[in-house]
């Protein structure tokens, strides 16, 4: 008989078997900040898509599918890159010399621009986001509008993949067929995963495991998988891959989950939207001037983010609870 233990267990494996395969898509044409950009949001943040899919389609609460955005965006921009951070620090990203040519290495440099234009991009869409519910709902045209703006945000990547493969005349490995089959397969793992968990925990009326906490639930299980992203490359000492990684994945959720669901049903704006926008702006801006001005994170930032993430736990989870 199934059990949500095993549902459970299905989600994870196939999201950390995404994850798994990253570095295997890395070889094969995908490298650098375009990998976090491009490839990882759909590996960290195919949970979060799924969720806001079979939500629409049930006709659920859209105020859950919110949650579930600001949950995982919040989570990505506070604990998730500030924890690492304050752990094991985060080095400069200015250029540097190659140790045998003593020739300019712009490696670090380029990332760094790449991650600048990544956080405006992520101030944009929040910003959009924030404007459109304002108006105390998000409509059909409303979600038209947010998942053509990520779209057009992920064909800009695309093309810069290929024009990068053409000047180094590279082009993708065959093995890189096979990945996509692999993940194909994991999308739809975590489809009826999340499909069976979202109808279980809907039937469930009183509790912290019920219908009133579905967005919250479904928020922290699938911010676990860029949890395990976030801590390994972090460990690597690799951090442009975490900025890159938590950074892209935001934009999976804001706009294309909200927008995706706004396609089906109208989503009705709660009081929470406000305080988690607020949240997650500032996080942005935060970031912002830290790689701008120095070109890393500090580590006293990074602990003053994970107090961050505890500030809105009370304010979206504790108050409600009380």
């Amino acid at each position: 008989m199934a059990t949500p233990w095993f549902f459970l267990g299905l989600f994870l494996a196939a999201s950390f078997l995404m994850i798994w395969r990253l570095e295997s898509m890395a070889a094969g044409g995908f490298e650098g900040t375009v990998l976090g950009t491009l490839v990882m949001p759909y590996c960290t943040g195919m949970g979060n898509l799924i969720f806001a899919i079979v939500l629409g389609a049930q006709r659920g609460s859209g105020a859950a599918v919110l949650t579930n955005c600001l949950v995982n965006n919040v989570t990505n921009f506070t604990l998730l890159v500030g924890l690492p951070v304050a752990l094991w620090g985060m080095s400069a990203s200015a250029a540097g010399k190659t140790k045998k040519t003593n020739e300019p290495d712009y490696t670090h440099h380029l990332d760094r621009l790449s991650t600048l234009l990544t956080l405006m991009a992520v101030l944009f869409f929040t910003g959009v986001t924030w404007a459109i519910g304002r108006r105390g709902q998000i409509g059909f045209v409303d979600g038209l509008l947010l998942v053509g703006l990520f779209l057009f945000w992920q064909s800009f990547h695309l093309f810069e993949v290929i024009k990068t493969n053409a000047r180094k005349n590279r082009s993708f490995t065959r093995g890189l067929a096979l990945d996509l089959v692999l993940l194909a397969l994991c999308s739809w793992a975590i489809y009826l995963s999340t499909n069976w968990l979202v109808t279980w925990v809907s039937g469930i009326k009183s509790g912290f495991i019920s219908a009133r906490y579905l967005g919250w639930l479904s928020g922290c299980l699938d911010v676990l998988p860029n949890g395990l992203l976030a801590f390994y490359y972090g460990w690597k000492r690799q951090p442009e891959v975490v900025y890159a990684s938590q950074v892209g994945d935001g934009h999976v959720c804001i706009p294309l989950c909200i927008g995706v669901f706004a396609l089906f049903k109208p989503i009705s704006v709660t009081p929470f939207f406000e305080t988690g926008i607020l949240i997650l702006g500032a996080a942005t801006i935060v970031h912002l001037l830290c790689i701008g001005l120095v070109g890393r994170l500090p580590r006293l930032v990074g602990w003053l983010l994970s107090a961050a993430y505890l500030l809105f736990l009370y304010e979206g989870l504790l108050k409600k609870a009380g």
